[in-house]
């Protein structure tokens, strides 16, 4: 194992081709920088031109490929993508590196990974300039980055394997949890139908009959006043119900705990309501908190409804709420627009049987995600011990000089 630079082992490192771009399929197909935003590369997200793919066979992606953002926002600097086992005519856009390897000293997909590696990231934030709204790094700072290669390239083969199993199986397991979120929405729609046609023909109630809707406290101080440090509830935000799916399990906030402070207390098993920014995402309190005026809690009436229930109901209706809800130039919803919203009520027997059903595949999807991050925590652990090598020879060399 040795430490070579960049620019030693990659043949060509250069930006895309200067095209116009716009988004409309029709033309030849283009990279973007949201081409790889999200670390592979995505076709849904070309840019096309109507020019002749003739006057551009140099910019072609080729099998190997690597494309790398150099042009972006700090978190996503460096982001890389690799074009492998495909057929399509893509030209390399600009504002996207692509590196392209020397086949004699690299395999491609070992220098895909380390360039995802913890060590990379860290080594390209020594050569990151900071803008106002950007960040950006040079093509020779780039260029004089080492990177730990195996003498022979059966190793560096053997390193690229282990990792795109690990990869694989991460992968697998999202999939999995995602088909479960796919299950349980067949699931409502088989057990009760689509509420929007109530096909089934439920009888349709105000929401106010399936429980009672009232508004969060946020008295008039400023968030970060020391007087509301240290309530002894943590204070809900809108985006925490809006990321948390169907339970809100556990909360890291970050102003201390405003709690009763800032609002009122309300016990777990409280459905949230957004009814300002984004509108009409739920999720379930399983602990008792607080939370501002942008949310409702809806408590329900056992009798008639399951929250379990409700809250399924309100992730196919949120669209059409958003739409029709009063005041929409300033993104909110009032109570009386959900008292009087008018849902199918199916028989609290069927309601129940589905909450079940949700309570099984939840306990399942919790085995999912930690066996999810296991997964990824072999991979960070994999990644790490296929690069230590790095530091080792950073530190001989160091003694060496000494």
């Amino acid at each position: 194992m040795k430490l070579i630079k960049i620019g030693k082992v990659f043949s060509s490192i250069r930006n895309g081709a200067t095209i116009k771009q716009d988004k409309i399929v029709d033309g030849v197909p283009i990279t973007r920088i949201e081409t790889i935003a999200d670390g592979t590369i995505d076709l849904n997200r070309l840019g096309y031109a109507a020019v002749s793919e003739e006057n551009f066979k140099d910019f072609y992606l080729k099998d190997g490929d690597i494309l790398m953002s150099h042009i972006n926002s700090v978190s996503h600097l460096g982001k890389v993508a690799i074009f492998e086992n495909r057929t399509e005519i893509i030209i390399h856009g600009m504002n996207l590196l692509c590196l392209k390897v020397n086949t004699d000293k690299l395999f491609p997909k070992y220098g895909f990974y380390y360039l995802r590696s913890l060590q990379f990231r860290s080594s390209i934030k020594k050569i990151t300039k900071k803008s106002v709204n950007q960040a950006s790094f040079n093509i020779s700072g780039l260029k004089e980055i080492e990177i730990p290669i195996p003498d022979n390239l059966s190793d560096q083969i053997q390193i690229a394997n282990i990792l795109s199993i690990a990869e694989t199986l991460i992968e697998q397991r999202k999939q999995s949890i995602a088909l479960l979120d796919e299950l349980l929405k067949s699931s409502f729609l088989e057990m009760f139908g689509s509420p929007m046609i109530n096909e089934k023909d439920w009888e349709k109630v105000s929401l106010s009959k399936l429980g009672s809707i009232e508004r969060g406290v946020s008295k008039n101080r400023p968030r970060n006043s020391p007087e509301l440090l240290g309530g002894k509830y943590p204070l809900i935000q809108t985006g925490v119900v809006t990321n948390s799916g169907l339970f809100i399990t556990s909360y890291k906030h970050t102003y201390s705990e405003l709690g009763l402070k800032q609002s009122k207390l309300w016990k777990k098993g409280t459905m949230l309501i957004t009814i300002a920014a984004n509108i009409a995402q739920t999720s379930i309190l399983t602990f008792d908190a607080c939370f501002p005026d942008s949310i409702a809690g809806f408590i329900t009436n056992e009798k008639e409804a399951n929250t379990i229930y409700v809250h399924f109901l309100f992730s196919f209706l949120q669209k059409i709420i958003e739409k029709n809800a009063p005041q929409m130039a300033q993104k909110n919803i009032n109570l009386a627009f959900l008292r009087s919203l008018k849902v199918p009520k199916p028989p609290i027997e069927l309601q129940t049987q589905f909450a079940q059903l949700v309570e099984k595949t939840e306990a399942l999807k919790e085995q999912y995600k930690n066996s999810l991050q296991e997964l990824e925590n072999l991979y960070g652990s994999l990644s790490q011990q296929a690069f230590k090598v790095e530091l080792e020879l950073k530190t001989k060399g160091q003694q060496t000089k000494n």
